[in-house]
Formats: C-alpha cells, structure tokens, sequence
C-alpha cells in the first residue's frame, strides 16, 4: 500500500492511526457483531460513542459547563443561516469579511435582517486581517460574525475583534483544534469537521446557552434549523452522521494522546515554520499572505507564472503530492497542512520545491 502526501483543503488527510482503528472495526464494532454504519443511534453502543466524543472534545477545549456542543449536519454553510435565525434578536449584526467563507456568510444573513460589514480585506484579495482593535460596532448588533481562519486565502487572525462587548460568533472550521482556545471569548464557534477533525459530514456548534431561543426571533424557521431542539436532544434530534462523528470520537481521543492542543500547537508551528522559511528564501516561489497573518494550516504561494505554477502542480502529484493547486481565485499552489499532516510530508514538500526551483528558475 502507498500513501500519498494529501495536502488537501477539505476534505483532507486524517491520522493514519485513526484509519486503521476504524478499518479494524469496520465489519465488528466491540463485538457488536457490526459496524459503526449499520448501528442504530438509540442504541447503547451508539450511545456510548456520541457521548465520549462530546466529553473527549469538552476535554480538549476546555468548554465550560454553560456551553452547548451540538453534533449537526449540513455543513458550515448551512450555519450561515443558521446563526442569523436564532441570533438576530434585534435583527442586525455586524460582519467582518476576510474570505470567501465570511463573504457567502455575510451575504446569506442579509436575509433575515440589517447586515453590516463593518471591516473587509477584499481590496487585496484576501491577503490580510484588517485592524479591528477600534471597529465601527453597531449598537443594535446581535453579534459580530468573523471566519477566523480563511482556507483559501491562507489568512489567520493572530488577535480576535474588539466586539465591545457584543456576541463573537467565529467559523473556525480550517482551524478546529489546531492550537488551544479560550472557548468563553465567544459566543458561538463552530466549524466544518472535513478540514481538521473528520470526514465530510459533521459540523460542530459550541453554542454558550444563554444565546440560545426558546423561539427563533425569525417567523417560520425550521423545526430542523432551530438550535433549541438540537440542544434539546443532546444532537440526536434526528439520525445523527454517525459514522462521523464516530471518526470525530476517535480524532479526538488520537488528539489527547498527541497531548492535546498545546503539543498540536507546537507540531503545527514547527511545520508551518519549514514551508513560510523556505518561501521567504525562494527565488522562484513566494507566499501570497502578508507574513503577521499567515495560517498555521493553510499556505497558498505562486511562482508568477500561471504556466509554470500548471508545471509544478502536474510534477508534484507525479512525485506523490496531492491536492496542491490553489483555489480558482487565487491560483498558485496552496499546502493544506492540518494536524494530521506529519512534518516529514512537510519537509519532502520543500525539498521538492528546491528541486523544482533548481529545474525551472530563468
């Protein structure tokens, strides 16, 4: 068997470890007699399963007992509308655009009430994280929604928003788990699983519970959409993705054994540190975020040429590096480099791209 280096925005590379357990109980879960995608979630064993993921994540992140940690689906787009109809009490809230994610969420909420961009980095694509020490907050505001990582711009915020006192809602779903938090700076964070955590399928809402509506302030909102009733039944409102969260459950426990979010932090540092020195050297390749906001998990970078960019992405999936073309609006190349991804893949990755350099440069 060959593995390749997945370097893969989302869905994308898992712990190899992880695999395997999940492989090994694939037709016999603990002597169930079957797998984890054949199970009831009202059984025991289910159960069991959902319940030690929550306790294993509240773990890691130190979630105070006052906060919700629900187990959805629908993706970190489907809580773009979410968050407005069981947030926007008085039907406004403040949007801080750094990406293509924080865009579509800014634009998505304008349908249930006042929306205001109250700060954006769209003037230079996405290359940098504005200033929000002193920003334009609205009095009214519900909340104050940021990305907090942007995958394909490669952006990161090293300083959360100075609210004023108002509710942070953070999508953190390219940097779930990746360094510690404090979870109580916000009022709700949340993210995708596909990036970091799992597979494609799970997003995880940590909801603090006081934001949380008997009623959804906006008429007619879905039965399915109303975090109430989520909350209510400990996420097994309805069939559950249980074979990811499952995955989840055991990311989670492989996290812990790593030595949690600090140890992750450092790995992730180290990593990050190899590619950003060697592009801030290179002649041929350079990174397209401003050096104070660069992501620990997402590195997009350029030669210049489209051509040869095409070259080098056909030439690094020929020597066993996938998924390294970057998004269509950036071009280049981008490294997804999540915590499942080891340093060696990092550190064969530029040893590549010396070679390439070597090889190309006029």
């Amino acid at each position: 068997m060959s593995r390749v280096y997945n370097f893969s925005a989302g869905p994308a590379v898992l712990p190899e470890e992880v695999l395997r357990e999940a492989a090994d109980e694939m037709l016999d879960y603990k002597g169930t007699g079957m797998s984890v995608m054949e199970m009831s979630h009202r059984s025991k064993a289910y159960d069991t399963i959902i319940k030690e993921a929550e306790q294993d994540l509240r773990d890691l992140m130190n979630i105070p007992d006052n906060y919700k940690v629900l187990f959805l689906q629908g993706g970190a787009s489907q809580q773009f509308a979410m968050i407005p109809m069981n947030l926007m009490k008085n039907g406004v809230a403040d949007y801080i655009v750094t990406g293509q994610w924080a865009k579509k969420a800014y634009q998505e909420a304008q349908k249930y009430g006042k929306v205001n961009k109250i700060a954006s980095s769209e003037d230079k694509t996405f290359s940098y994280i504005p200033d929000c020490s002193d920003l334009p907050i609205s009095e009214d505001a519900d909340y104050v929604y940021i990305c907090e990582n942007n995958t394909i711009y490669g952006t990161k915020y090293k300083t959360l928003p100075n609210t004023k006192g108002k509710t942070l809602v953070a999508d953190v779903s390219s940097c779930f788990l990746s360094e510690p938090v404090d979870v109580t700076k916000y009022g709700v964070i949340y993210g995708g699983v596909q990036k970091n955590i799992g597979p494609a399928g799970v997003v995880i809402v940590i909801i603090r519970e006081d934001l949380i509506p008997d009623e959804p302030p906006i008429k007619d909102t879905p039965t399915m959409l109303t975090y109430k009733v989520h909350a209510d039944a400990q996420s097994l409102y309805n069939t559950p993705p249980a074979y990811g969260i499952y995955i989840c459950g055991k990311v989670f426990k492989w996290l812990k054994k790593m030595g949690g979010l600090e140890a992750m932090k450092t790995h992730n540092e180290k990593k990050a540190k190899i590619l950003y020195d060697f592009l801030d050297e290179s002649k041929l390749f350079k990174g397209t975020v401003v050096p104070e906001d660069r992501s620990l998990m997402n590195v997009p970078f350029v030669t210049g040429d489209a051509e040869l960019d095409a070259k080098f992405v056909k030439e690094a999936k020929e020597a066993g590096f996938e998924n390294l073309k970057g998004h269509r609006t950036v071009g280049g190349m981008r490294a997804s480099i999540y915590n499942a991804m080891p340093i060696e893949g990092v550190e064969k990755l530029v040893e590549f791209m010396k070679k390439f350099e070597a090889e190309n440069l006029k």
